[in-house]
């Protein structure tokens, strides 16, 4: 039911002249998401007190809550459409009123990681594109049949959500920046091993796919203690990102999976400079796929010690330095990474060598971003000891890898197996730092067990094959000539 209801939504707003594109869809269907189950998840709080004989005091006003302005009822318990906006006065409800009414909790709430910060703080950075109020009022309708009480329900719908930041990241360049593909994420978390109590880092969020895979992977680990759940709840994960839409939808991503309060800042993570943070600032585990092929400004620069406009180089700079003493990093960035012989690449690899033990190298084949041909890595590193010995894996697939034929996670499987013993395979083996030439610290993926499929080919052979060519070109004109 939820599947089709998502359809029904997405078909509505296509006919609305404010929302143009995927991205837009999943944008204004989150904001009216969040507002459902912010109503179902006070519904929820007030039952619990109710039956500890305590008395609930709701968050949202009595005329901005769902059951008042979206979704009045009748005594069947279907919507009260004498009572329920519409049109002009739906929409001038929500544009006048209720986002005022909701962006001023940013403001008035006691504190970052409370719920009531979170709802300030997304209707700051969002507006209700939706230009017919008539529009709204069929996806409020929509909306109003989604339920978000029971476990089942909750996770029927981060599904769903999922699959429609899946579907943004698949519709365009700028979608595909917030959607990293979930097997490689739970493959990553699976090597990286976070345990409870550590706090896990992401600065560039984007849909929060690392930090929501982390919660299930820790939530699933044991049975957990009240406060083995709490930790997870309040202290576990946090993130930053740049962009609203992204910040919009991880937060919504990471509530619809379970995390009520997530702690996700909206903010240019760059824009922090690397020698401000302090130990108290720092995190036991970074995983993260930063932006690529972007460039920042001088003044961002700036704040690094390696100069560079790339942005992924930046980033892993942050990472790093964040990182706590033993921290662990599990961080996808362009195989060009390895090998690029500017100062800047060559510094960062060699920083990276210095300070952490870059123990394990994923290379991974194009196309496991769906739009984007690109070739990635995953390094895998753990800051403190200089590494000694990394082990490669290249990720030798039998079929080309796009939108219609996704990374799965058997794809992966073997590098798991073999990864925890670092073992040689037909894909798989060591290099030792020692034997890297320092003045380059190249380290691309040469995998000894294959054949250079890259080698410059002998000229001669080159020129025999053209001539061959040819001479089979002229017989089949030749052929076709006399049949004509």
């Amino acid at each position: 039911m939820f599947e089709q209801t998502f359809r029904n939504i997405d078909d509505t707003l296509r006919k609305d002249a404010g929302c143009s594109s995927e991205l837009d869809y999943v944008e204004q269907t989150s904001w009216i998401l969040f507002l459902k189950y912010l109503d179902d998840f006070e519904k929820d709080r007030q039952t619990a007190a109710e039956l500890t004989g305590k008395k609930y005091v709701n968050i949202i006003s009595p005329e901005y809550r769902w059951e008042i302005w979206a979704a009045p009822k009748n005594g069947n318990g279907k919507i009260d459409f004498h009572k329920a906006l519409s049109g002009d006065d739906l929409k001038d409800f929500v544009d006048l009123k209720l986002f005022p009414y909701l962006r001023k909790f940013k403001t008035e709430a006691k504190g970052p990681d409370t719920i009531e910060y979170k709802i300030g703080e997304i209707f700051n950075e969002l507006k209700n594109k939706i230009q017919s109020g008539y529009t709204l009022r069929e996806v409020i309708n929509n909306v109003d049949e989604l339920r978000f009480r029971s476990s089942a329900e909750k996770h029927e719908m981060s599904y769903l959500y999922e699959d429609k930041i899946k579907n943004m990241g698949n519709a365009g360049r700028n979608g595909g920046e917030y959607y990293t593909p979930r097997p490689l994420i739970k493959t990553i978390v699976k090597v990286v091993a976070p345990a409870i109590g550590n706090r896990i880092y992401d600065g560039a969020v984007g849909s929060a796919g690392f930090l929501v895979e982390s919660f299930e992977y820790l939530k699933n680990s044991k049975s957990l203690t009240t406060a083995e759940a709490e930790t997870l709840q309040k202290r576990t994960f946090y993130g930053k990102e740049k962009k609203s839409l992204a910040y919009i939808i991880g937060i919504m991503n990471m509530i619809l999976h379970g995390i009520e309060a997530p702690n996700i800042v909206h903010t240019n993570t760059l824009a922090e400079n690397l020698s401000d943070i302090q130990e108290k600032d720092r995190y036991d585990v970074v995983m993260a796929n930063p932006p690529f092929g972007g460039k920042e400004r001088t003044e961002v620069q700036q704040n690094f010690p390696i100069k560079t406009s790339e942005t992924a180089f930046l980033f892993l700079q942050h990472f790093i330095k964040i990182l706590k003493a033993g921290g662990k990093g599990g961080i996808v960035i362009k195989n060009t990474f390895l090998s690029n012989t500017d100062n800047a690449s060559v510094g960062l690899r060699k920083m990276l060598l210095e300070s952490c033990n870059l123990h394990t190298v994923l290379d991974l084949p194009g196309g496991v971003f769906a739009g984007a041909g690109v070739k990635t890595v995953v390094l895998f590193f753990e800051k403190g000891a200089a590494t000694r010995k990394i082990w490669f894996y290249q990720l030798n697939l039998e079929r080309n890898l796009g939108k219609t034929n996704p990374l799965n996670e058997t794809d992966l499987t073997e590098f798991l197996k073999l990864q925890k013993t670092k073992a040689d395979s037909e894909n798989s083996w060591s290099v030792n730092v020692a034997d890297v030439d320092t003045t380059t610290y190249d380290l691309s993926v040469k995998n000894p067990h294959k054949k250079d499929e890259s080698a410059l080919r002998d000229p001669r052979a080159i020129l025999d094959e053209i001539k061959q060519l040819d001479e089979e070109s002229a017989e089949i004109l030749n052929t076709i000539q006399r049949i004509l």
